[in-house]
Formats: C-alpha cells, structure tokens, sequence
C-alpha cells in the first residue's frame, strides 16, 4: 500500500494504521513538508493561526488515519486546498501532524490518585472544566490533556492561567455606562455588540453603545492562580492527575 520506507508494514498494528509504521526519517520528512505547506496557516508548533489547532489528540475533521490521508489530499473546500504531495509524502506528513497532537508519557512525582481527590476537592476545578463528561463547561474539556500537554504546561496552568491561556480565549471586562462591571470570556464580537460568559458561565450579550468602557485583558485569565493555595506536593499531585488523562485507545 505505501511507497516508502517502513519495514514494520508486516506488523498487524501497521497494517490497520499506516503512521505507526512510519520511521523517524519519515516523520522528519514530514516535519519538512509540514513547514514549507502547513505551518502558515495552522502554526510552526501546530498550535493555530488562520487555520486551526492542530495540538489534540483527535481532529474533528480527521478521527483517524484514513480520514487524515484524505483531508490531507483533498482539503477542506473553500477553506484549506488539497496538498500537491504522493501517497508516501501525505503519509509522511499526516505521521507528523498526528505526532503535533501527542506528548510522551512522563515519570512524575506525584500522587495521581491523590491529585484526582485534590482536583474534585479543594482545587473546585469541577465547576469550570469537564473530564470524561462530568463537570462544567466554561473553561476547556480535560478530558485527553494528558495527550497535548506536558507536565510543563500543566504546572504553569495552575501556577500562572493567563501565561497558559487556550488558543482563542480572551478575558474582556465590560464596564456600564452606570458603572456596573462585568468580567468574561469572549464568544464572539461584531461592530455594535459582543457576547461573553462570566465566571458563573452566564451568558451577557451587551451593545456596545451601552457600555462606557471595554477591555480586552491579554494575558489574563478567569482561572485563579494556585500559587500559595495548594502545596507543592499538592501541586505534583494533581500535575500527574492531568496527565494520567488520556484518550482511551
């Protein structure tokens, strides 16, 4: 089926899913392609630009191999055109575009189990994120985050929210001409009006005209900082929680 170099092809896992037979060389060269076609739009890291994110471990356009293939060759229309590449370079790069959605598991020194009691408990993280579809909706589902982010990123989330906001995310505060405030996340804006969620995830659709001043607080974000709230055990803990959350195979 492929032209290119992937000895593992008799394996019964490279059979059903291409990528897992694809080399080290052949994700480098997929790298390569990926930059000089891709990175424009979604990102150099695949994190977003004009086109979307590519850092999940499941694509909504693509939720598997086969389907990652396809969108590659033949695009989105009128949206993102089908790449000009052979059987073995869109293999190649659909390898690496799938790597942008993963990271390896880590050793970490904390205590997951304690870290999901932490989570649900004194970390109130329950009423503003979904695992596995409990919780709320305001902040990102963190359901698979295991598989996009490192302990890294994770410490720095609990640590510093808005040095690690989500692609898109943006805190406004709205004042009234009254002087009435209003903190949120943005939803969507047009000339006259704009649409957020606050901190209670209720929804405010105010016009503009109305308001007597709009901020657009970059860098900051609804989550609280857990900086001397939890202890640094504490902390490890639920940074293995978070990445113990993985897609299920």
């Amino acid at each position: 089926m492929l032209a290119i170099s992937c000895a593992g092809l008799s394996s019964g896992l490279a059979q059903r899913d291409p990528i897992a037979a694809l080399t080290p060389a052949d994700l480098e060269q997929g790298e390569r392609i990926y930059k000089a076609q891709c990175a424009l739009c979604h990102g150099i890291d695949g994190g977003g630009g004009t086109g979307p994110t590519l850092q999940r471990p499941v694509l909504t356009r693509a939720p598997d191999s086969d389907a990652l293939y396809a969108l590659i060759r033949g695009g989105v229309p009128g949206r993102m055109p089908g790449a000009w590449l052979s059987e073995a370079e869109t293999w190649q790069a659909a390898g690496y575009v799938r790597s942008l959605g993963r990271v390896e598991s880590e050793d970490l020194p904390g205590d997951a189990a304690a870290g999901q009691r932490l989570y649900a408990g004194k970390g109130g993280c329950t009423s503003c994120h979904i695992v596995d579809g409990e919780g709320g909706s305001l902040g990102p589902d963190l359901t698979s985050i295991g598989d996009v982010r490192g302990a890294r990123h994770l410490r720095q989330s609990l640590l510093d929210p808005g040095a690690a906001l989500p692609e898109g995310q943006l805190l406004i505060t709205a004042v009234k001409k009254d002087g009435g405030k209003i903190e949120g996340l943005r939803l969507n804006e047009d000339v006259s009006t704009i649409q957020f969620r606050d901190g209670s995830n209720r929804f405010h659709s105010l016009r503009k005209a109305d308001l007597r001043e709009l901020r657009r607080e970059f860098g900051k974000s609804l989550m609280p900082s857990y900086e001397g709230s939890i202890t640094g055990g504490e902390l490890e803990d639920v940074v293995a929680y978070l990445a113990s959350l993985r897609r299920k195979p």
